[in-house]
């Protein structure tokens, strides 16, 4: 008896919390590996990014960013609720922010 099993996504996910672009991902899987809650696996095919199986169990920390050895492969999609605000006074051209400190956001 020969079966085979399948893990896919979970489609009812509202949003989607990582983003990998397949373009810059090697397929390396330090993502994989460094992953607190195990939210994604190892692509099956050699080379390709590893598949995101459990988005509505992400943390944000933000290791797999962190680990990734190509910058820019992998993102994090923040909910509304997390994003950081910014806004810039009129008089001055002064830049305040609300929210967590993120990569790539300069004041």
């Amino acid at each position: 008896m020969e079966e085979t099993v399948y893990l896919v996504p979970n489609s009812p996910m509202p949003g989607k919390v990582i983003v990998i672009d397949e373009a810059l991902c090697k397929g390396c899987n330090q993502c994989v590996e460094v992953c607190r809650m195990d939210v994604m696996m190892p692509n099956p095919e050699r080379g390709k990014p590893p598949i995101v199986v459990y988005p509505d169990e992400c943390w944000l920390c933000g290791c797999c960013v962190a680990h990734c050895p190509q910058e820019g492969a992998i993102r994090l999609e923040y909910p509304l609720n997390q994003r950081t605000i910014l806004w810039r006074r009129k008089d001055t051209g002064e830049y305040f922010r609300i929210g967590p400190a993120v990569k790539g956001i300069k004041i």
